[in-house]
């Protein structure tokens, strides 16, 4: 009788400790460098939250101690205005991290509809809505990037100068293809499953069918490809900000330090080498998140 009841204990435990998401984060734990990448842009973010906590503000100036070079009292050294480059780069963090987060949460949304409605349809809507995101990816993304923010900035009634909300739009708008053929391919092979068929089968409609039985099936499809746009938005904004048609000065971005760096780069390269560094470490932080979590999703990965 004892050992009937473990038999049954063991089976109803059993199938919790091996459940797929377990399995996942079991298979994730053992990737050492998205581990250490998980704990290193933990860091980052947690630097940058705490940022108000720190002695100095961002446009706090002190003219005398310009150029100051890193030392105890200012550890990234001073600006040509002597304001704390170590705050204003987490600071920058802070607008960095926000825009590369909401740009791929709008371009994953955007890329989802898009690929869901064309997987799903197929035919002729599928055919149309490829060939609109074939046409966006034919665009030259950096030209275009320049020209949707000359054009956003110069609205008065959007009043979206110096936005970080218009530099989250522009990014969005150029990096919602990928996952839109991604989302398209998944969608085109689910449609045929069986699961899908008793759905119809039973008077399910297709718009429940598609988010409610397909879509759930492609989260760690979506999963992945947002962690690794993450760090192409960071790219982005900090490339526009440092080209001058991102976020602008006096607020601070990685991109717009780099920017205003530049004409001191000989007489201060800490104020380049800083800044520089931050962006590097974060993006191959979750270059190095997003193999690790493509590992995880794939059941025929072996660790």
């Amino acid at each position: 009788m004892t050992d009937a009841i473990q038999t049954i204990g063991k089976a109803r435990t059993e199938p919790a400790i091996n459940s797929p998401g377990r399995m996942v984060l079991r298979r994730f734990r053992r990737h050492r460098m998205a581990m250490v990448s998980m704990a290193v842009l933990g860091l980052v973010m947690l630097s940058a939250l705490l940022a108000p906590l720190g002695p100095y503000t961002p446009t706090e100036q002190n003219p005398k101690n310009a150029f100051s070079p890193p030392s105890a009292q200012h550890w990234f050294g001073t600006d040509d205005l002597g304001r704390d480059v170590l705050t204003r780069t987490l600071y920058g963090g802070r607008i960095s991290l926000v825009v590369g987060l909401a740009a791929t949460g709008l371009a994953l949304l955007l890329g989802m509809l898009v690929g869901a409605i064309a997987g799903y349809a197929g035919g002729l809507t599928d055919n149309l809505l490829m060939r609109l995101t074939d046409a966006f990816l034919s665009l030259p993304s950096l030209f275009v990037l320049i020209l949707i923010s000359t054009m956003l900035r110069d609205v008065p009634i959007l009043n979206l100068r110096n936005s970080v909300v218009m530099v989250v739009i522009i990014i969005a708008v150029l990096s919602w293809m990928w996952p839109a053929r991604l989302i398209r391919g998944e969608f085109l092979s689910l449609r045929e499953e069986e699961f899908v068929h008793a759905a119809r089968s039973v008077g399910v409609g297709h718009t429940r069918i598609m988010f409610r039985h397909i879509l759930p099936n492609t989260v760690s499809l979506i999963i992945v490809q947002g962690t690794l746009a993450v760090a192409y938005a960071i790219i982005v904004e900090s490339g526009l900000s440092y080209l001058g048609f991102g976020i602008q000065p006096p607020t601070p971005s990685w991109g717009n330090l780099l920017s205003t760096a530049q004409v001191y780069a000989l007489r201060a390269p800490w104020l380049m080498i800083f800044p520089g560094l931050m962006i590097f470490i974060t993006t191959l932080s979750i270059n190095h998140i997003g193999d690790g979590l493509r590992d995880a999703f794939d059941p025929h990965s072996v660790h």
